[in-house]
């Protein structure tokens, strides 16, 4: 079972993140920061964040806690040829050698594309999903597959690819009503905006598969659930897909929105009662990745609690999550770092997590530079 992490918000911002990134402007999301900001400023900022936030020195740091593997969200305009936006190439480059150098291997994520997959703010773009419905948009995407694979094929680091992150279904843009959750910067530019279809994103899955096995017939070819794990059933091993992994990101908070109980015996049932047979169901039929997750919860009260007694909370939501992952082929914590600290927010910080206890013994072990 793979033991990972991603290394969000370093090169795909996410404002609560590393809201200082935003000051002086109104942005939401990456792409009204990179509008807003004054280019040479832009390009100040952004080199800041990147050379500091992560180094080789935090992968010696993962390594010696037993990460196994770092999911790295990458941006449509990665190789710098798409303004208003600032490339990134040059650190991804650097992360395949860190990883090589202390024995890590690099997923590949597609965290954002044009016209946006969500409407999140994680998507670079709030409130806009139209990526779907640009042909000019969805050949770039394509293109921009191969031209990473055929980069990073001969790398001994490079194990997947995940093709795009969280497309998001039309219930679940209605559902979670993300016009009026993540609203546009540009009203315009979210007109006819909905979910990702689940049409659209089989034959979109179907023609990224043959152009990254392709240009590398090895790597492993990451598939995002798009919110709707049971609707996949057998369709990639009907399609022939081969080395592939299927993609779900589970998050205690969700249960937190359908109005369950907040404490911790709440999440517990949660756990049992929606998160196991979803992924028993799956794992029928596709080896699984659980590519996004997290002890955090939406519960107030524990993070005003005693610090033991906040360790024993999420020492037994982790433990329950991690023994639910076991019919997966492993795991990526989201995230590795955080650039605020608060309450309520430890648990989005894998080495802040790690330091404090609240993983439960034998998973991972700090280490000195903890």
């Amino acid at each position: 079972m793979i033991k990972g992490v991603n290394l969000g918000n370093w090169l795909v911002l996410e404002k609560w993140m590393s809201p200082s990134l935003f000051e002086g402007t109104t942005a939401e999301d990456e792409t009204a920061l990179c509008q807003q900001l004054d280019p040479a400023l832009k390009l100040e900022r952004f080199r800041t964040h990147r050379n500091g936030y992560i180094s080789e020195r935090d992968f010696a740091y993962l390594a010696g806690l037993g990460i196994e593997a770092v999911r790295i969200p990458v941006p449509y305009f990665v190789f710098g040829d798409v303004g208003p936006f600032v490339g990134c190439i040059e650190y991804v480059d650097a992360a395949f050698e860190w990883a090589a150098e202390y024995g890590l291997k690099v997923m590949l994520d597609l965290h954002t594309v044009p016209g946006s997959q969500n409407g999140f703010d994680n998507g670079g773009l709030c409130g806009v999903c139209r990526w779907h419905r640009d042909p000019e948009g969805v050949a770039f995407v394509l293109d921009l597959l191969e031209r990473l694979t055929l980069r990073y094929r001969s790398h001994q680091a490079f194990w997947a690819i995940e093709i795009v992150n969280e497309p998001i279904s039309p219930e679940l843009w209605v559902a979670l009503d993300i016009p009026s959750r993540y609203p546009a910067a540009n009203p315009e530019d979210a007109v006819g905006s909905e979910g990702v279809p689940s049409d659209f994103l089989r034959q979109f899955y179907r023609d990224a598969y043959r152009r990254i096995r392709a240009a590398d017939p090895a790597v492993t070819i990451v598939f995002h659930d798009g919110f709707r794990l049971a609707e996949w059933g057998s369709f990639f091993a009907d399609e022939g897909f081969e080395n592939y992994l299927l993609d779900t990101h589970l998050y205690l908070m969700v249960h937190t929105w359908t109005a369950g109980d907040t404490d911790v015996d709440g999440y517990l049932r949660y756990i049992d009662t929606d998160f196991r047979p979803a992924l028993a169901a799956a794992a029928q039929h596709s080896p699984l990745i659980v590519g996004e997750w997290c002890m955090n919860t939406a519960a107030g009260a524990i993070v005003t609690a005693d610090r033991a007694t906040r360790r024993d909370y999420y020492r037994r939501l982790t433990e329950a999550q991690l023994d639910a992952w076991s019919v997966t082929q492993g795991w990526f914590y989201w995230s590795y770092k955080l650039q605020v600290r608060g309450a309520g927010l430890d648990g989005w910080d894998l080495g802040k997590a790690v330091s404090l206890g609240y993983f439960p013994a034998g998973w991972l072990t700090p280490t000195s530079d903890s």
